[in-house]
């Protein structure tokens, strides 16, 4: 009977520690990505894109909530995100492809495939997601 008792506190137990455990597992050895942000200037009021129209405001975004955006605007760019080997890392962790798929949720309008329009203090910036920071 104890022994009943005590396996069905320690498997819960392993369980939940193997699932915290399972994305540092799985990262490694994926593609790495990276927020970066450029301040731009309007073009008429628009962001300068052809499928974006407004902007998003920077005082509603939550440096908990929006890690990758935050920094990429503090610091020109985020740290980096490194894929799984496998896809499943994603299902596990915060992604920047999360944040972007908010903010086109918020407003499709700001949204122009991985890059969105940000409006901050007076100041515009295009932040997009990519591979190559120093582009």
């Amino acid at each position: 009977m104890r022994r009943r008792y005590l396996l069905l506190l320690l498997v819960p137990a392993v369980v939940l520690l193997a699932l915290g455990a399972l994305p540092s597992i799985l990262g490694g050895g994926g593609d790495v990505s990276y927020a970066v942000a450029t301040e731009v200037d309007l073009e008429d009021g628009e962001p300068a894109a052809e499928n974006a129209t407004e902007t998003i405001a920077f005082e509603n975004l939550s440096d908990r909530r929006f890690p990758y955006t935050t920094q990429a605007i503090d610091e020109g760019r985020s740290d980096p995100y490194e894929e799984g080997r496998f896809g499943l890392k994603s299902s596990f962790t915060h992604t920047p492809f999360d944040e972007f798929s908010e903010f086109e949720t918020w407003n499709r309008a700001a949204v122009d495939g991985d890059t969105v329009w940000i409006e901050r203090n007076g100041s515009y910036y295009r932040v997009e997601i990519t591979q190559d920071p120093d582009e």
